[in-house]
């Protein structure tokens, strides 16, 4: 006698592969993230990895060899793939008991985008301008239409939260980029995969996992957390809970990293890019620790030196008219200091800021400034000049202070269009700053004076939430802000 089964059931069965013996024999299956049109990296190990049934034989065949896999207790594989030049498209057949085939597969390099929303911001939000929805970048519908690189490939992270690593994400596919499919792209991603390609000519994969709104916090895992006095509490308690968790839990310690980045691992990368810290303004002190935090715990998962490149703040809220303290100042500040780090890199965007929107239109200099930093610190161009002037010694003369930088590239300039050196200010012993007249006396110095501060002893410059600072190298790119007068403590080192 035939017995039907409720409909919720057969799709069900179906999905776990009961409902046919067709299906029965389709245990092999893939992460969204091992797809058609996908980028692998180049001149390294590729992993490759999915799941399967209990002792089914998996093997893989890449470029006419194929290489043998068995799933572990819990039905996971993996295989790696030999190093690669850069190059496709490729095919990849995975078979079991079924076959599995991904197609129009590209060797090149692949970056990790995260962060919040300014990394979120997409190149042409369809929603604008809707409630809610981001602002247009500059040139949005030109940009959107000159799209046209097919070597460069966007995968899209689902937003999850999980108390716990997941071993998946669904994701939304790669997608090659076209003017028909360019504009979800995230506009930083892709004007930084841009510059890259149109210099090194080889495909580029952004695996793109921002959300707006969200603390660094979130994306740290909880073993890395566990070791911030800041965190263990919070940590420890969420180690606890069993339950999804509630809506809008995205600000909540480890659920990003869980849900948003476990899955991605361990998928070969030519490293990173972060866009994040407005969720921690008024909380600088502790990015000090929680950022390289960060840093170290993605790359301790991934078991890579990974380069790590990152955007400083951008200038925001309307310029104060006199010098005092900044919350955005000190995370960038902390921002900064975790240049201490190796591999890692910094794009200031203290310029492309705009007083009224968190959210700055300008994303193409960003990622033509991170681009600039990864070429020199992931693709060694040593020749680079990919940051700005940067404060290194100070010295006092009776009224006078003389400051050094570095990274002056061929001298220091002011910004085009001024006339008169801004944005730094002196204190004396008494620690009340004050505006200080400042002129450029060399190709790497700077000359300070204050009639109001006859002894010097303490300078900042771009010390503010939107400064007035604009001090550049001849190569276009503005000096990063500093202040004198609270060094880095030991104890606050990344």
């Amino acid at each position: 006698m035939y017995l039907s089964l409720p409909k919720k059931l057969s799709v069900m069965l179906l999905a776990a592969g009961l409902g046919t013996g067709r299906l029965a024999h389709a245990t092999v299956r893939l992460p969204a993230l091992v797809g058609n049109h996908m980028v692998v990296q180049r001149d390294v190990p590729v992993p490759v990895w999915g799941w399967a049934g209990p002792g089914e034989q998996v093997a893989v065949t890449f470029r006419g060899h194929s290489y043998p896999a068995t799933p572990n207790a819990a039905g996971r594989w993996q295989v790696a793939l030999p190093a690669t030049p850069a190059g496709g498209p490729y095919t990849i057949t995975i078979k079991g008991q079924n076959t599995l085939t991904v197609e129009d597969v590209l060797v090149g390099d692949v970056w990790l985008a995260s962060g919040q929303s300014n990394m979120e911001l997409p190149l042409r939000d369809k929603n604008a301008p809707a409630p809610g929805a981001y602002p247009l970048i500059l040139n949005a519908e030109q940009e959107v239409a000159m799209a046209d690189f097919p070597q460069i490939r966007q995968f899209t992270v689902k937003k999850v939260v999980a108390y716990q690593p997941q071993t998946q994400n669904e994701g939304h596919s790669w997608q090659v980029c076209s003017p028909t499919t360019a504009s979800s792209f995230s506009a930083v991603a892709y004007f930084f995969a841009r510059d890259l390609y149109q210099r090194y000519h080889v495909p580029i994969g952004i695996i793109s996992s921002p959300w707006g709104g969200t603390p660094a916090e979130a994306w740290v895992s909880t073993e890395s957390l566990q070791q911030l006095p800041d965190f263990q509490a919070s940590v420890d308690a969420l180690a606890q809970r069993s339950t999804a968790p509630e809506k809008d839990a995205q600000n909540t310690p480890t659920v990003l990293y869980n849900g948003m980045i476990a899955p991605l691992q361990p998928y070969a990368l030519k490293g990173v890019i972060w866009y994040q810290g407005e969720s921690n303004t008024g909380r600088g002190a502790q990015y000090r620790t929680l950022f390289p935090a960060l840093i170290r715990d993605w790359r301790d998962h991934w078991g890579s030196n990974l380069p790590f490149l990152f955007v400083q703040l951008a200038n925001f809220t309307k310029a104060l008219p006199l010098p005092g303290p900044s919350d955005w100042a000190e995370v960038r500040e902390a921002q900064a200091q975790a240049l201490a780090l190796p591999h890692t890199g910094m794009a200031v965007a203290i310029d492309l800021g705009d007083p009224d929107d968190i959210h700055p239109a300008n994303k193409q200099d960003v990622g033509h400034r991170l681009a600039l930093v990864a070429r020199q610190v992931a693709y060694g161009d040593k020749k680079v000049v990919a940051a700005g002037p940067t404060f290194q010694r100070m010295r006092v003369n009776g009224n006078q202070v003389q400051l050094t930088f570095g990274n002056t590239g061929t001298g220091l300039m002011l910004r085009s269009g001024t006339t008169t050196l801004s944005g730094f200010a002196v204190a004396g012993a008494d620690g009340q700053f004050h505006w200080a007249a400042a002129t450029l006396a060399g190709p790497a110095e700077v000359v300070l004076t204050c009639a109001a501060v006859p002894a010097p002893v303490a300078v900042r410059y771009s010390w503010a939430n939107n400064p007035l600072g604009n001090l550049y190298n001849r190569e276009g790119l503005p000096a990063v802000p500093f202040r004198t007068d609270t060094p880095m403590a030991a104890a606050s080192r990344p």
